[in-house]
């Protein structure tokens, strides 16, 4: 039986974001063992596909049993994902942990914190990896299932932070769920665009194509549908 999904949280986020060299030795071996976990599962699974690769053999390429595997990922699929995952996580952080605005538009407060969460993550292949999960998702289907869950878990956790951190009815508020909605919304527009486009693959460009994207969002709403002449 696989272990039960993790719950999402800002302190689970951002350990792959943290230089290497802050963390204390058995910090950077679990790092370490994670970074080459998800690395070789991105290389076998675009090589073999997601299907033909066991988790077996994903243990035995990086030289780890499976019960070191469950310690970090839940399975095939959690590993294929961390890249955005972690991604998301950082978003917590951020969340979490940033100032509080006063009188700012909540989609904008989410925006920032998501923005603030790609410069986060590490310049050193995280694009790379984000890129070919991506890539992979889109021909595998299981892996869409698990980041529907993984988005649920991820918004009811937002929207229990910013019932907590902001003068909302409650943690429950529709509109902290819409506009959260809609930021995911944007993200995965503007991730489709990052991922078609032929270079440039950078965390910096996701941003722009994530700014540009938000900025729609009020003409996205206001359009109006008349009959075509």
């Amino acid at each position: 039986m696989k272990p039960e999904a993790a719950p999402v949280t800002p302190s689970a986020a951002t350990a792959s974001a943290v230089p290497a060299a802050q963390l204390p030795l058995r910090e950077r071996k679990k790092l370490r063992t994670r970074q080459a976990l998800v690395d070789t599962a991105l290389r076998l699974f675009g090589e073999r596909g997601f299907e033909r690769v066991t988790l077996d053999e994903l243990c035995d390429a990086v030289e780890v049993s499976k019960r070191t595997f469950f310690r970090t990922f839940t399975s095939k699929e959690d590993v294929a994902m961390a890249p955005t995952q972690d991604l998301w996580a950082a978003f917590l952080d951020v969340l979490s942990t940033g100032p509080i605005a006063d009188g700012r538009p909540l989609i904008g407060v989410y925006e920032d914190a998501l923005v603030a969460a790609l410069d986060r993550m590490p310049a050193d292949g995280w694009a790379e990896r984000a890129l070919a999960s991506r890539r992979l998702a889109a021909r595998t289907p299981s892996m869409d299932a698990h980041g529907l869950a993984f988005c649920d878990r991820t918004t009811r956790a937002a929207v229990g932070v910013v019932g907590e951190r902001f003068a909302l009815a409650d943690a429950d508020d529709l509109r902290a769920h819409l506009a959260l909605d809609m930021l995911v919304a944007a993200f995965h527009r503007a991730l489709d665009g990052w991922v078609a486009q032929p270079a440039g693959h950078t965390g910096a460009d996701l941003a722009r194509r994530l700014r540009e994207t938000c900025a729609a969002l009020p003409g996205a709403l206001a359009a109006t549908a008349a009959p075509r002449v």
